[in-house]
């Protein structure tokens, strides 16, 4: 069977999938069952899946922490089950409340969910409650009640609003394509539940699309449909230095922390204990992983190690 090396794919994951949807795939066109993931997307979402293949798998703690960039689409208005237009809708308010939602009015609410804030996942999260997802207990009929957690909003900002009259049925509503920077550990549908919650007429996101994982953008990702593996890889070497700090080795220093041994920091970046950085090693104009390591006083140790890959075959 064909087999590809090890490194990081970037996919653009179309809308009505799940992310491991995208694993199977992929798996099957990469020709082995080695292959995780940095994050998932829901169905409805689209954009950036970050895949490790084969022992860059290995990498993917280091990525999944990264902040992120999401175009998003909230619908001022009503209230769903999920936060999100998959769920069923709860509650929808009069068409004077939401005519009453003017700019001044939303830029107040998105300045209370920028920066640093406490946020309270959509109970149909994938956060596990006492080793059971939270999604999986409100399919089962259970009430869920999940903590808050901090996370960083850095960026929020209104690309577009419009609004639409109420018709038949379907209730008034304002809609706001938005862009959201933010740390890793956000829930997109949780900012447009609370924005509408501040203004008191409801909210939900009606669309969601990752832009950005760290220095990965989704400009530079295969659609799943045209995805051939082994060109679209990215060596490890390559996928680390855009997320961590590097340190170059010698030769010798590579084989040391092969064999597991502690090097001289010298010349490894400044940071702090237990912040990890990147060991690479440049060979005949290749490079490669050897390891994750962290500073231990004057020292480097080896975190993670990494193989040196066998050869497609």
């Amino acid at each position: 069977m064909y087999r590809v090396n090890s490194g990081i794919l970037l996919v653009d994951k179309p809308q009505g999938i799940t992310s491991h949807d995208v694993v199977a795939r992929t798996r099957r066109l990469a020709g082995t069952r080695k292959i995780g993931h940095a994050g998932t997307l829901d169905p409805m979402a689209t954009g950036l899946l970050v895949l490790g293949v084969n022992s860059a798998t290995r990498l993917l703690t280091y990525l999944v922490g990264l902040d992120k960039e999401y175009v998003a689409t909230i619908r001022l208005g009503a209230t769903t089950t999920t936060d999100d237009a998959e769920g069923e809708r709860l509650d929808a308010a009069s068409a004077a409340l939401v005519g009453a939602v003017d700019e001044p009015r939303i830029t107040a609410g998105i300045a209370k969910l920028t920066g640093e804030i406490d946020q309270v996942p959509s109970a149909v999260s994938a956060i596990k409650v006492d080793g059971k997802r939270a999604y999986q207990r409100v399919r089962d009929g259970e009430q869920v009640e999940l903590k808050a957690r901090t996370v960083t909003i850095s960026a929020f900002e209104v690309l577009a609003m419009r609004h639409v009259a109420a018709s038949g049925d379907d209730p008034a509503f304002v809609d706001l394509d938005v862009r959201v920077e933010c740390s890793s550990g956000t829930y997109i549908r949780a900012l447009a539940r609370d924005l509408g919650s501040d203004l008191g007429v409801g909210g939900h996101l009606t669309a969601l699309r990752r832009t950005r994982i760290g220095r990965f953008p989704v400009a530079e990702a295969s659609a799943l449909e045209d995805l051939d593996v082994a060109s679209a890889l990215i060596g490890a070497a390559d996928a680390a230095e855009l997320a961590l700090p590097v340190v170059r080795l010698s030769e010798q220093q590579a084989v040391d922390l092969g064999h597991g041994k502690r090097i001289d920091a010298t010349g490894a970046p400044a940071t702090s204990k237990g912040e990890p950085i990147a060991a690479v090693v440049e060979n005949g104009g290749v490079r490669r992983l050897v390891a994750i390591v962290e500073r231990r006083g004057e020292a480097l140790k080896v975190v993670v190690g990494f193989p040196a890959d066998e050869a497609a075959s």
